[in-house]
């Protein structure tokens, strides 16, 4: 990416809390209109990071800039952008409609522009007919929409949203992914998205940066992080592979890629592995099989139920397998350099 596009440019930008460095020299280039995902786990700086781009937290060394302009020193009401928060952040007082306005009210936007704006923030959001409602009339799903308008109400330049589906239960935080991804579409602002969920970042991410001890390990489109890992740590962390070691070299396979041979099944072309099926695990439409391999370690194969039931799946355990891939769906990992794939 040019980087003379970026909406966001981070240049060496480092956050100390006395000995500990939460974010240690960190570069990035975000592009206007992107979906952009800062992905890791607890502790891991990817919550430090947005907090410097928002303004709550001053770097202790490096630069931030927005659309070209150092914010590094500004306060949060002097840069163009609105943060979306886990707790929604509600008015409990006010009604749906004010906790929209409430920022354009701040900024003395008229009466009329400023509930025009609100209504068609609403219809975003598919909340259109809940402004009269309050907060405490809504579920948690609404909440958090109702806390999207107020941010996408004020136009800003980027959006942050620091893992604002954590408080959500599982079936509507699938929901509400598809529909942030949609909002986003529509709306063309740039959204910076913080979560801790690889499959939240795999689903809404046109690209994601993961964090690891307050270094980025990896920046690039979900799929080929996910295909191509640059790391052990990666390959463990955004979903699940096995790291083989063969020849001197270390690599990983995804278990989705391996196949288990049928009996007499040809494997021209195809790196081929004998083991013992040492465990099942039966998931519905998929299985997990744990394979020991015969000349050492373990894979993990995962295979689709499409025919099988879960008695035909669960009484492959303990039989002796073949297991093949193709060699292109191999990654390799060389720890030393910090990973090549």
């Amino acid at each position: 990416m040019a980087e003379a596009v970026a909406d966001i440019r981070v240049r060496g930008l480092t956050k100390r809390f006395g000995d500990v460095v939460a974010v240690d020299s960190v570069d990035l280039d975000i592009a206007p209109g992107e979906f952009f995902t800062l992905l890791g786990p607890s502790g891991s700086g990817k919550t430090t990071t947005l907090r410097m781009i928002a303004g709550f937290e001053i770097p202790d060394g490096g630069s931030i800039e927005l659309a070209g302009e150092d914010v590094s020193r500004l306060p949060p009401y002097d840069r163009p952008v609105n943060t979306v928060f886990q707790d929604y952040a509600l008015f409990p007082h006010m009604t749906v409609q004010q906790n929209v306005e409430y920022g354009l009210s701040v900024k003395r936007v008229p009466k009329g522009e400023r509930q025009g704006r609100a209504q068609e923030a609403l219809r975003m959001v598919q909340l259109e007919g809940y402004g009269s409602r309050k907060p405490s009339q809504l579920s948690g799903g609404q909440r958090q929409r109702v806390a999207l308008a107020r941010a996408i109400v004020n136009q800003p330049r980027v959006l942050l949203l620091d893992e604002p589906l954590g408080a959500l239960d599982l079936k509507l935080r699938q929901e509400m992914q598809i529909e942030l991804k949609s909002i986003q579409q529509e709306v063309g602002i740039t959204f910076v998205y913080v979560t801790h969920d690889q499959e939240e970042a795999l689903t809404m991410s046109d690209r994601l940066a993961v964090f690891n001890q307050g270094k980025i390990e990896q920046i690039g489109p979900p799929a080929e992080v996910y295909e191509h890992p640059q790391s052990e740590f990666i390959a463990a962390f955004v979903g699940v592979s096995n790291v083989i070691e063969r020849g001197g070299r270390r690599y990983t396979v995804r278990p989705e890629k391996i196949h288990i041979l049928e009996d007499g099944e040809e494997a021209a072309g195809l790196h081929v592995e004998t083991g013992v099926v040492r465990d099942v695990q039966y998931a519905g439409p998929f299985t997990r099989h744990y394979v020991a391999l015969e000349r050492g370690g373990e894979l993990q194969v995962l295979t689709q139920n499409l025919d099988e039931g879960s008695v035909q799946v669960l009484e492959t355990k303990g039989r002796t397998v073949r297991l093949a891939w193709r060699p292109e769906q191999e990654s390799v990992i060389d720890e030393s350099e910090g990973g090549s794939a």
